[in-house]
């Protein structure tokens, strides 16, 4: 994928890099290339993803309400936006601080904190949403016997 051109003359144009302008397509763009970059290289990233598709699955199988779907996909897109911006810390860091640095340390680490604090909230919210589901069909199932 080639670099997109950055530098323009429009009026109506978000700025960039050295306050080059740039259009909102190409923003989108570099945004696409900033989500494929961190699915295709952060672990942390992958594991998110098998755990919004199975509360997406789950939603839909149970047939949750629309607050609860509303809780299920923030805190999907929460969980998604702190990782990528923990990508983002650890990028930096390592760029500005290639050995080892206690306060880099320290970036990194309440960064990744951040997101593990997120990620621990999103399975608070899906326990509260699909634990009482889940068990109303344990007992519908026991009781079918």
């Amino acid at each position: 994928m080639t670099t997109p051109d950055l530098r323009r003359d429009d009026d109506e144009l978000v700025h960039h890099q050295d306050e080059a302008p740039i259009d909102i397509s190409t923003a989108f763009q570099c945004a696409r290339c900033g989500i494929i970059y961190a699915f295709r290289t952060q672990r942390n990233f992958k594991i998110h993803t098998v755990f919004a598709l199975l509360a997406i699955v789950l939603a839909a199988l149970f047939q949750i309400d629309m607050g609860s779907w509303l809780a299920i996909l923030l805190c999907i897109a929460m969980v998604y936006a702190l990782e990528m911006l923990n990508t983002a810390v650890e990028a930096v860091v390592d760029l500005v601080s290639p050995g080892w640095n206690e306060l880099a340390k320290r970036a990194k680490d309440c960064a990744a904190g951040a997101v593990y604090i997120a990620a621990i909230g999103s399975l608070f919210v899906a326990a509260f949403i699909f634990i009482p589901r889940i068990a109303d069909l344990v007992a519908l199932l026991i009781q079918g016997r």
